[in-house]
């Protein structure tokens, strides 16, 4: 991919779009016009559509997507939607098998599929003659993560950031919406790993809540909710964004967990690594206040200054203060 492409496609994310389905939807048209070949193009004004109701035209852009591009599991996705909010119901279903089949990992294949089988049986009329039987069903909510964090999002449209409330805790999340209709929307979530609550965001946009969760290790999750295992799988440089190996080799990770943590309690350290050490040891058996005051002077003062007194650092700014023998530059 040139760098010109690569920029396009960052342009037109998935999360810019969302912002502004209108401006995107026109940005895309126009893009398309001086390049009339990019799937990636087609399938991302589909979104577009999508956000904007116009799901008729959205299939038809998804097709396109397809017709150049046969393996864009995405266009699939942009397909398959459209056809749910269409209520062809066993279109939908076939769209995100094919789907599934190019890229398992998505998680929102299975949860969309799951989705119209339930449409599917409860619904004993034809394809496109069954009346508005949405009103009432659960919100689909999706989920990814990266090293740091675990980003859920939740698909509702038009709702206000005054309406919205969201509790973080070590081990649950709690969102409750007030809906535009006057009706009351609840989710819990029992989470599969701890994350950190007071480093917890989430933003409310045009077409979805976006939650991004901080987590306690940067370790990969299997899932979003349940009982965690004790077999922790850590990102590392070689394993980050790779998908989990069908080999069935396994470690005992507990084990190199206990003997990694004896290898670090007996290691002598000295100088800078053993003043180190002790900093890190200070930070971690610190309350949120020796936190917040080692944070703040160790930023304020270029790295010059370390206090754990949030009484004093808390109320000024901390200045920078090198040794007696030292001088300090800004680069």
């Amino acid at each position: 991919m040139t760098e010109a492409s690569e920029s396009q496609s960052s342009r037109f994310s998935d999360d810019y779009i969302a912002e502004n389905p209108q401006k995107s939807l026109e940005e895309l048209t126009k893009a398309l016009e001086e390049k009339s070949d990019d799937a990636e193009y087609y399938s991302q004004r589909a979104y577009a559509h999508i956000l904007l109701q116009n799901y008729s035209d959205a299939v038809l852009d998804a097709k396109r997507s397809l017709e150049l591009q046969p393996n864009n599991a995405n266009a699939f996705l942009r397909k398959g939607e459209a056809e749910f909010h269409l209520k062809n119901y066993s279109t939908a279903q076939e769209t995100f098998k094919q789907g599934q089949t190019l890229n398992s990992s998505v998680s929102s294949f299975s949860s969309w599929i799951k989705e119209c089988q339930e449409k599917l049986n409860g619904s004993s009329c034809p394809e496109q003659t069954c009346t508005n039987q949405t009103k009432n069903t659960k919100y689909r909510h999706d989920w990814y993560q990266t090293e740091s964090q675990v980003i859920v999002t939740v698909m509702i449209k038009n709702v206000q950031k005054e309406d919205v409330h969201i509790q973080f805790a070590e081990r649950q999340l709690t969102l409750n919406v007030n809906l535009p209709s006057g009706e009351n929307y609840n989710l819990t979530l029992f989470l599969f790993h701890s994350i950190v609550p007071e480093q917890s965001t989430f933003k409310v946009l045009s077409t979805k809540i976006e939650i991004k969760m901080k987590k306690t290790e940067a370790i990969r999750w299997d899932k979003l909710e349940g009982q965690a295992e004790q077999q922790l799988k850590h990102f590392t440089p070689e394993t980050f964004h790779k998908y989990p190996s069908s080999s069935h080799y396994t470690k005992n990770w507990d084990k190199l967990v206990v003997d990694i943590k004896e290898e670090e309690k007996n290691e002598k350290l000295e100088g800078d690594a053993a003043l180190n050490h002790l900093f890190q040891q200070i930070y971690s058996d610190g309350n949120d206040e020796v936190k917040r005051a080692m944070n703040k002077s160790f930023m304020e003062s270029g790295g010059t200054v370390l206090s754990t007194n949030w009484a004093d650092v808390g109320k000024r700014k901390v200045d920078v203060s090198p040794p007696d023998d030292m001088e300090y530059k800004k680069f």
